[in-house]
């Protein structure tokens, strides 16, 4: 048995002392909710709040809201790492976007309906797709898997609504009509004053719901997301 030292692998890290925090002050610690998460915006205590798309099991989101909600959600998921999908009947209202997405890398790619090819989504490289195909989107070839979510936008509520959001883990709702409001009200089980405060909300704020999880948010835009898609609103 020979008596020389084995060369150390790897570089050879700082030296620090160790960290001890008393068992009583754990309480005290927040960690984040997940390196993979879109932040969406904030509660109504300013707390960030994230969607996290990148799941080894399908993920569907529904959003009844308008585009530029769902362009901003795009454009933070493809700031993760993520390969963004848009399937759109409107290429012209992403051009810039995908432009302009990942300083020149092709993050963004656009589809006309109907005709987005299979993704190849992995762990190491996980895909959102973004379906923006206006009150009656066609079923579509390209559905939820493994790290590969899928995102529903509709303009308003649509013969095809009550099916999606049911079906989806997570439903965004922004402005909506009374009758709507009401309606969406009977799909997700909310409370009264929930969906009549529906047809007043401001541009920019949407109530999320997963299950028994509902979390009124607003979506601030960063000065680059201004720059590019504008200010918040509803409608395009």
């Amino acid at each position: 048995m020979s008596n020389r030292t084995e060369p150390r692998r790897g570089l050879r890290g700082p030296r620090h002392a160790g960290h001890t925090v008393p068992a009583d002050h754990l309480g005290a610690l927040s960690l984040p909710v997940g390196d993979d998460g879109v932040i969406i915006g904030n509660d109504a205590n300013n707390k960030p709040q994230l969607i996290g798309f990148h799941r080894p099991v399908p993920y569907d989101v529904t959003l009844i809201g308008g585009l530029w909600t769902a362009q901003v959600l795009a454009l933070r998921a493809a700031g993760t790492g993520a390969r963004v999908a848009v399937e759109t009947g409107r290429v012209q209202a992403w051009t810039t976007l995908a432009q302009a997405a990942g300083a020149g890398l092709e993050c963004v790619s656009l589809y006309d309906v109907g005709r987005v090819p299979p993704t190849g989504a992995t762990v190491g490289s996980p895909v959102v797709v973004v379906r923006d195909c206006g009150m009656r989107p066609p079923r579509g070839r390209v559905v939820s898997s493994p790290w590969q979510s899928v995102l529903t936008l509709l303009p308003y509520l649509s013969p095809v609504a009550p099916r999606l959001m049911r079906s989806s883990a997570l439903v965004g709702i922004q402005r909506v009509s009374p009758g709507e409001a009401e309606q969406i009200g009977r799909i997700l089980g909310l409370a009264r004053a929930e969906y009549e405060a529906l047809p007043t909300l401001a541009d920019g704020v949407t109530l999320w719901v997963a299950g028994r999880e509902h979390h009124w948010v607003m979506t601030n835009p960063t000065d680059a997301e201004t720059g590019l898609l504008g200010t918040a609103r509803r409608m395009d």
